[in-house]
């Protein structure tokens, strides 16, 4: 479907899934301005429009000037700190909410997370906040809750391939998701502004199944490359024995607080499935956990090795 006319303001247009999303954006035929922080190559054809999120009024007046008709959101925070979340996940996102509904844009499709379900760390807390101010608003708001990326689970590809071992918590079952691409979730946040089945609702959403786990990855990279499957466990206890070390003495220093938040949450994607949580059985459950695209985790692993392809994962690196 075609949609000449519409125009939709993208936030976070220069990370890895806002850059798939500005190019499937484009592909539909909307008309796209990217408002960024500051100047960034962009796909051709795409408008880009730079402001201090950090400024509500600042924000106001970019989105007056734009006149959009739809905001679409895959903006986050990168680090996971928790000064960085609530400037990001929560703040800069309320600020364009609010210029959104003073400038009479009727639409918001927001990327959030799937572990915001169980929020125990505070880039969690801080997504859930936005989602309620969110869903509190007059405006037709899609919440898009995906599981885990393609690129979250791409970090051990260059370890294996030179030999080392794959990097498991536990026995490697603790967990298991629908992974998916950028590509099939970019089609899937551009779909939501065209689908009004999918206004008003919280959406989690998987790529293609059978769910995996961790165990499971690691084997399928071993079979890739053609080597017998070895794996390192990492006891989940020893997590813990960092995290309360990096607590104790991060009441003195902002640095180990920082790693101390980073290491809980390693520990969160250690022990928690990245699947519809049932609350009511208390477990997480892969058949209601909705599938959505073609691409395939084998297939990025082999683009990987072939060297056709790069993860890009900047501060989420782990391994």
């Amino acid at each position: 479907m075609q949609h000449p006319n519409r125009h939709v303001i993208l936030l976070g247009a220069t990370g890895t899934i806002g850059l798939a999303t500005c190019a499937q954006l484009l592909a539909d035929g909307y008309r796209v301005t990217c408002l960024t922080r500051s100047p960034r190559e962009l796909p051709q054809g795409a408008r880009q429009s730079t402001v201090d999120f950090n400024d509500p009024a600042a924000v106001r007046r970019a989105i007056a000037v734009l006149g959009g008709d739809a905001i679409l959101s895959c903006m986050a925070s990168r680090s996971g700190r928790a000064r960085d979340a609530w400037a990001v996940d929560y703040r800069a996102h309320l600020h364009v909410l609010e210029a959104a509904k003073a400038c009479g844009i009727g639409q918001f499709v927001l990327l959030s997370a799937i572990c915001v379900q169980k929020p125990l760390l505070e880039f969690q807390r801080a997504k859930l906040a936005f989602e309620t101010a969110l869903q509190a608003s007059a405006l037709d708001w899609s919440i898009v809750r995906p599981t885990a990326f393609f690129k979250s689970l791409s970090g051990q590809v260059k370890r294996v391939q030179s030999g080392k071992p794959f990097l498991i918590f536990g026995d490697g079952s603790l967990t298991a998701c629908k992974p998916i691409s950028d590509r099939d979730l970019a089609r899937y946040l551009t779909g939501c502004l065209s689908a009004p089945e999918r206004a008003r609702r919280i959406l989690p959403i998987g790529g293609p199944g059978p769910a995996m786990t961790p165990r499971e990855q690691g084997q399928m990279l071993f079979d890739l490359i053609g080597q017998p499957a070895r794996f390192r466990r990492v006891p989940v206890a020893l997590i813990d024995g960092i995290i309360a070390g990096l607590s104790m003495f991060g009441r003195l220093s902002p640095n180990l607080r920082d790693k101390a938040e980073f290491a809980r949450i390693g520990r969160y994607y250690a022990t928690e499935s990245m699947l519809v949580w049932d609350a009511e059985q208390q477990r997480y459950d892969a058949e209601a956990t909705p599938e959505f695209g073609t691409d395939r985790l084998q297939a990025h692993y082999a683009a990987l090795i072939r060297g056709e392809a790069e993860a890009l994962l900047g501060e989420h690196a782990m391994f």
